[in-house]
């Protein structure tokens, strides 16, 4: 056991050394306070301040990992669309019903499709307006159109009475749109 120097203290040590009486720092150290409960207030302002900090972080990080991408220069008065617009796609097939067919698929994906009614006041189409819309004029490739995607709809869903029928029978476009993509295709097959 270490033994307590009995020199006496000089005025300006004693306010920095331990008091002589001192024999252990546990017997006269006060128990731990609990910790107080936050109110709702302040627990709201601490995870306040803790996601500040993540987000902080976050946009960090994020500009850290993207500065070697380049980034487009517009200038004050540019005008950027908020949708990006569908090109017009190159005509995959080389006869004339078949790239009708695939124009009247593009336009519909375009335009819009709708069912019950010919044409719709967004300018949305149905299978035979877009058909009718594409062919411009030309009766005979436009009634080889319809041939071609009547066979295709009766290959598939069997014996039905018309084109507009077929279309006013479905609630989305998207089997409607498979079945015209599927006619381009077979009037390609049949070199039409």
């Amino acid at each position: 056991m270490p033994t307590i120097p009995t020199t006496p203290l000089r005025p300006r040590d004693a306010e920095t050394a331990p008091a002589a009486t001192e024999t252990t720092p546990a017997a006269t150290e006060t128990p731990p306070v609990p910790p107080a409960k936050l109110t709702l207030e302040a627990r709201l302002a601490a995870t306040t301040a803790q996601m500040t900090l993540r987000l902080e972080y976050a946009a960090l990080a994020h500009a850290v990992n993207t500065a070697h991408l380049p980034t487009p220069t517009t200038e004050p008065g540019d005008t950027i669309p908020l949708t990006p617009t569908l090109q017009p796609a190159p005509t995959p097939y080389p006869t004339p019903v078949a790239a009708l067919l695939q124009r009247a698929h593009h336009r519909l994906l375009t335009a819009g499709w709708c069912a019950g009614t010919r044409a719709d006041p967004s300018g949305a189409l149905c299978l035979y307006g877009a058909i009718h819309a594409e062919a411009a004029g030309n009766h005979q490739l436009e009634t080889s159109g319809m041939e071609v995607l009547m066979d295709t709809i009766r290959r598939e869903f069997g014996d039905l009475d018309s084109i507009p029928a077929f279309n006013d029978a479905f609630a989305t476009s998207r089997v409607p749109l498979r079945t015209l993509d599927r006619a381009a295709l077979l009037a390609d097959t049949r070199g039409l």
